[in-house]
Order: C-alpha cells, then sequence, then structure tokens
C-alpha cells in the first residue's frame, strides 16, 4: 500500500522545517487525498470548474512556496479545519486575477483531472449544504475510501483479493448482487464461513478507520470526537 504512513500533522512539520526532499512526496500525497474536498468547497462558492481547479491547486502548490506553514500549530486543532481555513485566506487575499496561476505553467504538485472533478461534482446532493458541509462531507468519503483501499491492499496482499471483492459491497453496507451463500459456494466455502469472513473484515475495517482519522488529529483521545464528525457529516 502506501508508503506515506506518517500523520498528517507530521508532514505539515515536516514541511515548515523546509526539509524538501522529504516533505514535498509526503505534501503531494496530501494533495491527492484532499484536493478534491477542497475543489467541492470552492465550486459551492459559485466558483466555476476550471477556476475551482486552477484555485485548488495553487493553492497546494503554494504551501510550501510561500511559507504558509511556519506558524502552524499542530495543538490548535483539527487537520482538515487547519487546512480549509488556510484555503479560505488563501481565497481571501493570496489569489489575484490579475498574477493568476497559468493552466501549464508552474510546477505543480499533482495534476488535477478537470472531467473527473465535474463528474464527482455533479454527484454531490442539490440542497442547502454549505460550502462547509459539502467539504466535511467530501472529507468524511474521502477517509472512508482511504480506508476500503488500505484494507483491499493488505487483502491482496495476503491472497485473499477475490473474497474481499466478494464482500466488499457488504462491508461499506451496500447490497450485495448475491447472498453470502451464493458468494461462497463460487469460492467453495460455507455459508458459516463467509459470515466469519465478513465478521473479521468489519473488525478490520473498524480499526483501520481508527487509524485513518488518528492522521489527522494530534493525540489518540481525539479520534472518537472526529469520528462523531466523520458521522455526522456523512448524515447531511
Amino acid at each position: 500500500m502506501r508508503e506515506f504512513r506518517t500523520t498528517h500533522w507530521s508532514v505539515v512539520l515536516l514541511a515548515r522545517r523546509d526539509d524538501t526532499v522529504r516533505a514535498e512526496p509526503a505534501l503531494a500525497e496530501l494533495c491527492r487525498v484532499y484536493w478534491y474536498p477542497l475543489y467541492a468547497y470552492v465550486r459551492r462558492l459559485g466558483r466555476g470548474a476550471e477556476d475551482a481547479q486552477d484555485l485548488t491547486q495553487e493553492f497546494f502548490a503554494r504551501l510550501i512556496e510561500k511559507q504558509w506553514l511556519d506558524n502552524v500549530d499542530r495543538e490548535r486543532g483539527k487537520f482538515r479545519s487547519f487546512l480549509l481555513t488556510a484555503f479560505k485566506h488563501f481565497l481571501a487575499g493570496e489569489w489575484h486575477r490579475d498574477r493568476a496561476y497559468k493552466r501549464g505553467g508552474g510546477q505543480a504538485l499533482i495534476s488535477l483531472d478537470s472531467e473527473e472533478a465535474e463528474d464527482r461534482y455533479k454527484l454531490e446532493p442539490l440542497d442547502t449544504l454549505t460550502p462547509e458541509a459539502i467539504y466535511d462531507r467530501r472529507w468524511a468519503l474521502t477517509v472512508l475510501d482511504q480506508s476500503i483501499a488500505r484494507l483491499e491492499a493488505e487483502q491482496r496482499a495476503a491472497g485473499h483479493a477475490e473474497r474481499f471483492e466478494a464482500v466488499k459491497d457488504c462491508l461499506m453496507g451496500e447490497s450485495m448482487d448475491i447472498t453470502l451463500a451464493e458468494a461462497g459456494a463460487r469460492l467453495g466455502l460455507t455459508e458459516a464461513a463467509m459470515k466469519s469472513i465478513v465478521r473479521r473484515l468489519r473488525e478490520r475495517y473498524r480499526a483501520v478507520l481508527r487509524e485513518e482519522i488518528a492522521q489527522t488529529v494530534d493525540g489518540t483521545e481525539k479520534v472518537d470526537e472526529e469520528l462523531r464528525s466523520l458521522l455526522a457529516a456523512l448524515r447531511r
């Protein structure tokens, strides 16, 4: 799976020390994880798709270049809150259209797929969710995606890719196309064995989810609080 296993706050602090050899690859990973929640946020503010893509990409490019991390204090709260606050400051004061980032110009940490971004944005609920609520919802779904991808990689490495694929929808709370008994028959396993597999994978999924959340807060005592925030964001 991913080589990047340090906490998000650790990456911020590493970047602040100007250790760009180690910080930039880790920051690039953060960009890949968080670009869409920020993209969805700025789209909900009313910006066009092309403008939102430019703004999001430029924000990440400037995190180190403009030394915005110099005064970061990890004791002040959650990583996602820090990131959104920094993005708001960027939108308010750092971006001027007369010296706008040129598409294709400069060195970007990530390459955003504008078609993918818009396809995803079109699936966002057309209701009264605020930009902040959209950001929190997309953060929550991102954490879930990261967790399920990590669990899938673990199962593949253990030689259980086919089993995992058979019960993946069940783990994510979605309806399966076939019953566990039918899935087990295809794999040469009993229904009881399939239920045991699902139970173990659910336990591991919960553990991985907590580990992913732990990367975004300072201190394990805050994991439960952030998990509640994640579930609340999904219910909106």
